[in-house]
């Protein structure tokens, strides 16, 4: 893997996260069948990755990070998904990842103090609410349902959340609420009577900590100083954490179907039909064949919208782009592994079928790739008439 015009210090850092996910990690793994991370573990896991210099690499150095750019993390991400656990030894995983990343831009010094440096830190994990049951948001946003209205020098919040990833054992939500001046970003302590955490959703996917739980808000009331940047701005902050989110979302992953392609290609190694092993045989070779093709791709794309995000842009458009073809790519790419290995695929003595089910969700969580098509003809139509308005007036 190259990392050409990189940060010098990137390729050190992917190196030893490699280093560590092999080392510490893939052995860890056996005592994480799922589908509960035991907290022992992830603590167990966290410290050896601080000991190994690979803790937090998309944090600022100034909360005990590495301080990478979004590009970097593209490279340091993809080798701590190589493993199940590696997202979680490194504190990148979702949705603290992206809750850290929005809370260095957005929150005053007083709350990056309060949130921020723990959570950094891995002391505390935490959640996103913003997903409501029918006809509440969900992967229309504007269908928000979630209320929120001042009182008392504060805000009193009412409403229903669902499908809220990690929110049981969540030291704290960051949760989206309609105001009279429009959508609107809290902060909610768990410990607050009103935030109360519900059945526990049963998924496919294993990896989230804390699952993916409903919650009821009622008669939520928090203070002033809960409201996680501008009243009223909470949708454009959203697009500062769901940007970026969506996309190490596609490094990690990218990172797994990687691990995936090497567990078929050591059996396409080993393994002798008719006469030739399995590598040498002409299907088999166009299944690797296509498999490398995607991984490179995905890999590709996500170097691309990186870079625009890292330039200060929204990359909306690029973040789409690379979600859906990296979720269906990874997809396809642990599939392939599967059937190349055989009836051993579908048991529990190879991790391919676990894989398929952590990652088919992918292609829903972030925005359905049905719904990030529809945004990405929209914008490609949209461009077309500004080029033949201005072909006119030339």
């Amino acid at each position: 893997m190259s990392f050409v015009g990189a940060a010098p210090d990137v390729a050190e850092i992917a190196a030893r996260t490699r280093a560590f996910v092999r080392e510490v990690c893939l052995p860890a793994e056996e005592r994480f069948p799922g589908p509960d991370l035991d907290p022992a573990l992830r603590a167990e896991v966290q410290a050896a990755a601080r000991e190994a210099g690979v803790f937090a690499p998309h944090v600022p150095a100034e909360f005990g990070g590495v301080g990478l750019d979004i590009r970097g993390w593209s490279a340091v991400f993809e080798e701590a998904g190589y493993s199940l656990l590696g997202p979680q030894a490194l504190n990148c995983a979702a949705p603290d990842e992206g809750n850290m990343h929005l809370l260095e831009v957005v929150a005053t010094e007083a709350q990056k103090e309060r949130y921020l440096r723990p959570l950094a830190a891995g002391e505390i994990r935490s959640c996103f609410a913003m997903t409501e049951p029918h006809p509440g948001a969900g992967s229309d946003p504007a269908a928000l349902a979630t209320r929120a209205r001042r009182a008392d020098g504060g805000w009193v919040i009412e409403g229903s959340k669902r499908f809220i990833s990690g929110a049981d054992g969540a030291a704290f939500s960051i949760c989206m609420a309609r105001a009279d001046e429009g959508a609107t970003m809290f902060l909610i302590d768990a410990s607050n009577p009103g935030w109360q955490v519900g059945r526990r959703m049963q998924t496919t996917d294993t990896v989230f900590a804390g699952g993916h739980s409903e919650v009821e808000i009622r008669d939520c009331r928090v203070g002033a100083d809960a409201v996680l940047g501008e009243v009223g701005q909470g949708f454009r902050y959203a697009q500062v954490r769901l940007g970026p989110a969506r996309l190490t979302h596609c490094m990690r992953w990218l990172g797994l179907a990687r691990r995936a392609m090497d567990v078929a290609l050591d059996r396409a190694a080993e393994r002798s039909v008719f006469g030739s092993r399995l590598e040498e045989l002409g299907l088999a070779q166009g299944l690797i064949a296509d498999s490398v093709i995607d991984i490179e791709a995905s890999r590709s794309l996500i170097r691309w919208a990186a870079e625009v995000l890292d330039s200060g842009a929204h990359g909306r458009h690029e973040t789409s782009v690379a979600k859906v073809f990296v979720a269906e790519a990874v997809w396809r790419v642990i599939d392939r592994s599967l059937q190349l290995t055989g009836g051993d695929g579908v048991t529990d003595g190879l991790p391919l079928a676990r894989f398929q089910n952590e990652v088919r969700p992918f292609r829903i969580y972030d925005g359905p790739s049905e719904t990030h098509r529809w945004a990405i003809a929209r914008r490609a139509s949209r461009v077309r008439a500004a080029e033949r308005e201005r072909d006119v007036r030339s």
